[in-house]
């Protein structure tokens, strides 16, 4: 039975986060990834294929050499899930920011008089 593997699983790891950077900008060889990493290519190769399997990472088979090329579309999900947090936060922020000004006015219209 195959495990099911979503995008959080995927960027929990570092050392996927960490294949995802260097292949964001330019496809890679699992050599050139694995030779990046005190790791055994093999534990690259599991990385590699948990990322596949989220959809993170597309890898073609090119005469004997397996590149790795990044598909970030799928990072949308996570980025829009951390916006919803975001947004509480700056309002929560906003509104501690209210408050010390608020404590700041009072503070200085005490001291003027």
């Amino acid at each position: 039975m195959k495990a099911r593997r979503d995008v959080y699983q995927a960027i929990a790891d570092p050392t996927r986060r960490a294949i995802i950077n260097m292949i964001a900008s330019q496809p890679h060889n699992v050599n050139t990834i694995a030779a990046n990493f005190d790791v055994t290519r093999q534990a690259i190769s599991l990385h590699i294929q948990i990322l596949a399997d989220c959809g993170l990472i597309n890898v073609k088979q090119q005469g004997r050499d397996r590149i790795c090329e990044a598909r970030l579309d799928q990072l949308g999900e996570i980025s829009a899930w951390v916006d919803q947090y975001r947004q509480h936060w700056e309002s929560k922020l906003d509104s501690l920011e209210k408050y010390v000004e608020q404590l700041k006015n009072e503070r200085n219209g005490k001291q003027s008089k």
